[in-house]
């Protein structure tokens, strides 16, 4: 049943808001590792369109140039399955975390109190997050590991 507001129902929302703005801002930082996310998913991509180009006008068609190829076409696909997990799971956080403030909102209104409902939410946003970053974490090694291994330059 929804509850009337009245002045106590006033100040019920404006700490409902004062709890919101932490959510808020971490969906602002979450928002700034998809871009970070996806800006690297474009590089990658971008690579493997160049590497697609250079194969299809490498005259040299020699068994050597095309195991290279292929390899450094795995590299990149690898990379590429990574930075999307960790786009999913970077979403997840978002979604998550607007279902703990669209719920924390609604038990006020309709008067239920399932704290353990926006507690489980909010801990599963922050496992979801741990896995971006640990996803994200995994990108660099790849990238800084293939520089380290680097012998020839293929685009």
């Amino acid at each position: 049943m929804i509850t009337q507001l009245n002045s106590d129902g006033v100040n019920i929302v404006s700490q409902l808001i004062q709890l919101s703005v932490a959510p808020v801002f971490l969906l602002a930082g979450v928002a700034g590792l998809l871009n970070v996310f996806t800006g690297r998913l474009s590089r990658i991509i971008d690579k493997v369109d160049k590497l697609d180009k250079y194969e299809e006008e490498n005259i040299l068609k020699d068994e050597k140039s095309i195991l290279k190829i292929t390899q450094r076409r795995e590299f990149l696909t690898m990379r590429m399955k990574n930075t999307n997990l960790a786009i999913l799971f970077a979403t997840s956080t978002g979604l998550l975390v607007a279902m703990v403030i669209v719920t924390m909102f609604l038990s006020a209104i309709f008067d239920f109190k399932d704290f353990l409902f926006i507690a489980i939410l909010f801990i599963l946003a922050m496992i979801c997050l741990i896995i971006s970053l640990f996803l994200f974490l995994r990108e660099i090694f790849y990238t800084t590991s293939f520089i380290n291994k680097k012998q020839s330059y293929i685009p």
